[in-house]
């Protein structure tokens, strides 16, 4: 069952996508116990100097989930929560897809399914090269790993040993259309990350304390790439949303859906 916080987090990115009129909330909330762990327990950053030099990197490489990662930057104190109400407003910083250039906290601009993982690697490779400590984390979706820039980014990532790399699966089962499956065939994530020379565990990706111990063991193996194959659900934590896919591009909302929404936010117990 949901808590407090994850509650506070999926409220805030409701009253995003009401003030924006825009946004992928489905593939946002099947983020959200992921990012909350990562920015709560696992990730080194100073939100006062957001490019200081010894930060751990992350990288949303699902860029249209992005309205996880705005609310969790808020919440750290990367930039007023007041910019959350600004939403792809004209004089606002946030848009649809994040902005390495305009927004505190973001590594790479993304939304170009498939160049997460390419910016990863050279950004853990850089790393490696400069005797860096600083880790490289980026997320990607499952849907999205059928890009094969995923793949050579991985066979790369694997030949030169990059441990201080790891790629976390929002492995939601759906992608804009349809099920993963019915896009791209049945094949098993964990046997194909394996096989492109990644140490991977699989993992609830809703389970905070799973998540946590998930992450809290990085590198997964010495000398490989790590890969956390996190399963969630698509449209995770409201009622009527969940593997609804027409949620996926959905955003015109009237004020009794948004109200709706927020409150079966506050009523889900599953």
């Amino acid at each position: 069952m949901p808590d407090r916080r994850s509650k506070d987090l999926r409220r805030a990115m409701v009253d995003m996508l009401w003030h924006g009129r825009r946004g992928h909330l489905a593939s946002a909330l099947s983020l959200t116990e992921i990012v909350r762990v990562l920015y709560d327990e696992v990730l080194r950053f100073d939100p006062a100097r957001p490019r200081w030099e010894e930060r751990d990197r992350f990288i949303l490489s699902k860029g249209h989930g992005c309205i996880a990662l705005y609310v969790m930057l808020a919440d750290k104190g990367f930039f007023p929560a007041a910019e959350l109400k600004r939403f792809c407003a004209k004089d606002g910083i946030l848009g649809g897809h994040p902005d390495q250039g305009l927004v505190p906290g973001v590594e790479a601009s993304t939304g170009a399914l498939g160049h997460g993982l390419p910016i990863a690697v050279g950004m853990a490779l850089d790393a490696r090269r400069r005797g860096r400590c600083h880790r490289v984390l980026v997320a990607i979706g499952d849907g999205e790993a059928a890009e094969g820039s995923n793949w050579e980014a991985m066979q790369i990532a694997a030949k030169h040993g990059l441990d201080n790399l790891a790629v976390v699966v929002d492995c939601n089962h759906q992608q804009s259309w349809s099920t993963t499956t019915a896009v791209t065939g049945a094949e098993s994530p964990a046997a194909k990350w394996t096989a492109f020379g990644a140490a991977v565990r699989e993992v609830d990706g809703h389970d905070t304390a799973a998540l946590r111990a998930a992450f809290a063991a990085l590198p997964f193996a010495a000398g490989q790439p790590s890969v956390a194959i996190c399963h969630t659900v698509k449209g995770k934590g409201i009622a009527g949303v969940e593997g609804d896919l027409s949620w996926h591009h959905k955003t015109a909302l009237t004020e009794e859906e948004y109200r709706s929404l927020l409150a079966r936010v506050e009523a889900y117990d599953a």
